[in-house]
């Protein structure tokens, strides 16, 4: 008699369990998401300096100053997962070309002030892949939660579905070295 009372009773605290489970998990994705967000703020904030150093030295260069105002002004409008990891790859992009332009004027590089916006941006993008790979992990853990049994269950039941990745291309990244023979 005891038993037919204490199996609903286990089966209500495993629910309550893993229900709360996802509850913790979500939270840690969106706290890794405002991470992030952070990052990018900040990122978003030194490129109209980085401009700016640049245009001083390269005034014929209108159409590439003007590409990544607009990448950045798409990337701080994006709204979700992929249209930001979208919008960001566009950014950095548009960066790459600024700096190989910066790479014809020998005295812009050499300028103190764009070498320190330089570093700074290094570092931001440094902690917008610490910050993904948080992200990325409290992910992980959320999807795997959602598509495990039991907890499948419980998602399916209170609509806990996955979330995206943050995948984006950091200009820190090396690309694949060329070799010729």
């Amino acid at each position: 008699m005891l038993v037919i009372f204490a199996i609903p009773i286990i089966l209500f605290l495993a629910a309550v369990w893993i229900y709360n489970r996802f509850v913790r998990n979500q939270n840690l994705v969106q706290e890794a998401w405002s991470g992030i967000d952070v990052q990018l703020k900040r990122r978003y904030d030194l490129i109209p300096n980085l401009v700016r150093s640049v245009q001083g030295y390269a005034k014929h260069e209108k159409s590439l100053f003007e590409s990544v105002t607009q990448a950045r002004a798409k990337a701080i409008e994006a709204q979700g997962v992929r249209p930001q990891a979208e919008a960001e790859n566009t950014l950095t992009s548009q960066l790459r070309s600024l700096f190989a332009v910066a790479e014809n004027y020998p005295t812009l590089k050499a300028n103190e002030n764009f070498i320190n916006l330089q570093q700074q941006l290094a570092k931001i993008e440094d902690e917008i892949q610490m910050a993904r790979r948080y992200y990325n992990g409290a992910v992980r853990d959320f999807n795997i939660l959602v598509q495990s049994f039991p907890s499948n269950l419980i998602a399916g039941t209170f609509g806990f579905k996955t979330k995206e990745f943050f995948e984006i291309e950091l200009i820190t990244q090396r690309e694949t070295p060329e070799v010729k023979f």
